[in-house]
């Protein structure tokens, strides 16, 4: 049997406005931008990375 792969809901609550370019470029480069904007995600190490970078600015729910 194959194991599913976990999967993470990011929804974006704060905006990046003011804060690190990298901050910013971050939540471009996981599908976001916009307050209220929500992804599904792979749960991942390189994820999880990007997530902790932006942990302020996102909530995580894992489905």
């Amino acid at each position: 049997m194959t194991e599913a792969k976990k999967s993470l809901r990011v929804t974006q609550v704060h905006s990046a406005i003011g804060r690190k370019a990298d901050q910013g470029k971050t939540l471009k480069a996981m599908g976001l931008g916009k307050i209220g904007r929500t992804v599904e995600l792979v749960d991942n190490p390189s994820v999880r990375g990007m997530i902790f970078k932006v942990k302020h600015l996102v909530e995580v729910e894992e489905i």
